[in-house]
């Protein structure tokens, strides 16, 4: 029996040398699979670091196109743009006094703006409510003014004689 012994360890050594080999391949191939990976991972970082780096500069310079040709619109407003643009403006925002600062006139702006926010402060007591829809009422009379205007008639009126009010 002890040669019966001898010979299954034997055969049990062999099989567990075996089973090493298996698994240092293995572990070898999950090895060189892993580098692959990292690898693959370190070239997909760089690509995107880069892409990402392009899609800023792009942004940037799109940003700096957008608001150069804003700014370059602003300054170009011909005297119907600023007839519908006021028009507009003194209908929505009317008792801000917004379309007065687009025609330069700071003084009447500010007036409305002022009277508008103590009107609105005003509003807990109740007779602010009536301040704020007078100002509004103001701003729409004006709209409608301006949008009826000729171009003509509201550049001599508005933005060469500087007529502040109606």
């Amino acid at each position: 029996m002890s040669d019966d012994n001898k010979d299954l360890g034997n055969d049990l050594n062999d099989m567990l040398d075996d089973a090493k080999d298996n698994a240092r391949k293995a572990g070898d191939k999950i090895s060189q699979k892993a580098n692959e990976f990292s690898g693959d991972a370190k070239e997909f970082g760089r690509n995107s670091q880069e892409k990402a780096s392009e899609f800023a500069g792009e942004a940037k310079e799109s940003a700096k196109e957008f608001s150069d040709s804003a700014k370059e619109t602003f300054n170009n407003v011909s005297g119907e743009n600023k007839k519908v643009l006021t028009g507009i403006l003194a209908i929505i925002l009317g008792s801000l006094g917004v379309h007065k600062f687009i025609l330069g006139y700071n003084k009447e702006g500010g007036i409305l703006l002022g009277i508008t926010l103590v009107g609105i402060i005003l509003s807990c007591v109740g007779i602010g409510i009536i301040v704020v829809w007078l100002t509004g009422l103001v701003g729409l009379i004006e709209g409608i003014i301006y949008l009826t205007k000729s171009d003509e008639e509201f550049y001599r009126t508005y933005q060469i004689g500087k007529k502040p009010w109606f």
